[in-house]
């Protein structure tokens, strides 16, 4: 409980760090500052990783490192996504981080209910297990079929669906959620993309909260893991945001990650691979679709 409550404590004090100081104005933020910020979230979370290790041992502390990098992985191609919506919004690079800090709130709270609820199927229904890696599997192959394919929001049923049934204004100069126009309450832009988020990230939740059962099944250890992921995701977008599309590659490398761990759990009564190896496989594949989706979209290759 110790350990839960000094987490808990860090996490709200570099939240409030966040908000009320260092992006207490709107301003857009600079490449020097997101790397800042990346290195500080990554360095928290290696620390944590450190404390873990020493309160509970090194088994823990592996766990804890293997589903964090599992979802710092996958909160990379969050990031497509947290492009697309901004370009397509056109929503200001100095309202972009307040439209983010919500979301990640958002994306807190929402995998903390699907944690709790993966932790309650397995207690009661062993099997579930194997349903989460056929799942993964599926999902992995989805996105491996959909590399290549135009993406666009134009006929997104959920943005449709909101803009139907909320009074919204165009302008966004204000930079808030909503304002008032002739005495009506109406909806900027900056919340439809907030709320698309929202939507987008609970899609994502699935996905990264089940493969995190294929590392641990202590439900705190995936909340840590989770959390430490997600808080680095908006210092982490403004890093890439500009080499989006030199990551053509990463998907490649993500379906596979996918499909890999959902077989490791559909097939762990046959072979029960050891973590340090899973891990490395993993590990190796992402770096190695970065790397080559940086060499093959090398400037003037």
């Amino acid at each position: 409980m110790t350990l839960l409550i000094a987490f808990l404590a860090i996490v709200f004090i570099m939240l409030a760090l966040d908000l009320g100081v260092f992006h207490r104005k709107a301003h857009e933020v600079s490449l020097r500052e997101a790397w800042t910020w990346t290195f500080v979230w990554i360095a928290i979370a290696v620390a944590f990783g450190g404390w873990l290790y020493i309160d509970q041992g090194s088994a823990a502390a592996v766990e804890y490192t293997s589903v964090y990098f599992i979802e710092k992985a996958l909160a990379i191609d969050n990031v497509f996504v947290f492009s697309l919506v901004f370009a397509y919004f056109a929503i200001p690079l100095k309202y972009q981080h307040k439209v983010l800090f919500w979301g990640i709130l958002g994306a807190i709270f929402f995998r903390v209910i699907f944690i709790v609820a993966g932790v309650s199927l397995l207690e009661n229904f062993a099997w579930v297990y194997y349903i989460f890696g056929a799942f993964l599997i599926y999902t992995g192959w989805m996105m491996y079929k959909n590399i290549g394919q135009e993406t666009s929001l134009k006929d997104n049923k959920t943005i449709r669906w909101l803009e139907k049934r909320l009074p919204i204004t165009q302008d966004i100069s204000s930079g808030k959620f909503a304002k008032r126009i002739d005495g009506k309450l109406f909806f900027t832009p900056l919340l439809i993309t907030l709320l698309f988020i929202e939507v987008s990230d609970i899609v994502f939740a699935v996905d990264s909260v089940a493969a995190s059962f294929a590392y641990s099944r202590d439900p705190f250890i995936i909340f840590y893991a989770n959390i430490m992921a997600i808080l680095g995701l908006r210092s982490l977008y403004f890093v890439l945001a500009n080499l989006i599309d030199r990551f053509y590659y990463l998907k490649h490398g993500l379906s596979f990650m996918l499909v890999f761990i959902g077989a490791k759990m559909i097939l762990g009564d046959v072979y029960k691979m050891p973590i340090w190896m899973s891990l490395g496989t993993i590990v190796l594949v992402i770096l190695i679709s970065v790397f080559y989706s940086f060499y093959k979209t090398k400037p003037g290759k």
